[in-house]
């Protein structure tokens, strides 16, 4: 096997030197994989190597103060925002998505209006969400800063990228499948939710992935919506910070530098956590 790999290697570097060009093209895509996985890992170590000394037992004490910066009311604000934002957007999201994949008609001129509506709120910056959902969700509907006008405002921001990846991961699964549901009998309605749908878990789940980075790493929306307040939650009207809010004001003050590492840190357990959860959901589902 080893011998074999060998020689399949050594057959590619063959064909790359006699043409000057793919060999060209070769070097620099290896260089490219080089250079991403390295800068990856630099940062990975570098938080760790600075952070994992700054981790003690008073970072996760139940409430905050200028002595111990607990992180703990940080955490249960991450992961309440984040559910809720999810609870909202992913059921919108996906259902757009299968509107627009599998009922509505692509010569449609309203279809043509959510596509580009769709692409550009992908590229609004984040700031300008977070003034929308100030004026919106705080004052005209006076939420005020609290984790659920921060979820809201954050449901619209990541609601186009889980729309766009969810219908790319529809488009992806064979029309054959389809048509070998409808010949059985089985309806339109069935064969989105038994047959569709599990094939393109995999690609709606990265989706989901991307959007849940996206709400773990919000800093500008939330800090209009959310705010910035060290108290633990109590309910959904509740004013609190979320990890990353956590980390840029003690990193701002300059004083707590060794807790905003150790902060970092967290928040990299939470996202690999979070990763590794939706992965093992899509395998089991692709399994089904």
């Amino acid at each position: 096997m080893a011998n074999e790999k060998k020689s399949k290697l050594a057959l590619k570097l063959k064909t790359y030197k006699s043409h000057p060009g793919s060999f060209a093209l070769f070097l620099i895509v290896i260089l490219s994989a080089i250079v991403t996985v390295g800068a990856l890992g630099f940062i990975v170590v570098h938080i760790l190597v600075n952070g994992i000394p700054n981790l003690n037992r008073d970072l996760f004490a139940v409430k905050y103060n200028s002595d111990n910066c607990s992180m703990l009311p940080a955490i249960v604000t991450t992961v309440a925002v984040t559910a809720m934002t999810l609870l909202v957007a992913v059921p919108f999201g996906i259902g757009s998505a299968i509107y627009l994949v599998e009922y509505a008609n692509k010569e449609n001129k309203i279809v043509k209006i959510i596509s580009v509506t769709t692409e550009t709120l992908s590229g609004i910056p984040s700031i300008v969400y977070g003034l929308f959902g100030m004026l919106f969700f705080v004052y005209s509907l006076h939420w005020g800063k609290s984790i659920l006008a921060g979820a809201f405002t954050l449901a619209i921001m990541v609601l186009p990228t889980i729309m766009r990846t969810s219908e790319e991961a529809l488009l992806a699964v064979p029309v054959s499948y389809r048509e070998g549901s409808f010949a059985l009998g089985v309806g339109k309605l069935r064969t989105i939710f038994k047959i569709v749908l599990p094939s393109a878990v995999p690609g709606i789940l990265s989706g989901i992935i991307l959007a849940t980075g996206r709400i773990v790493g919000e800093t500008a929306a939330l800090m209009y919506t959310a705010g910035t307040d060290t108290a633990m939650i109590q309910n959904v009207f509740s004013s609190g910070r979320t990890l990353a809010i956590h980390m840029y004001s003690l990193s701002r003050e300059g004083l707590h530098t060794g807790e905003a590492y150790a902060t970092a840190v967290v928040l990299l357990i939470v996202v690999m956590l979070i990763n590794a959860l939706a992965s093992f959901i899509a395998k089991r589902i692709s399994k089904v």
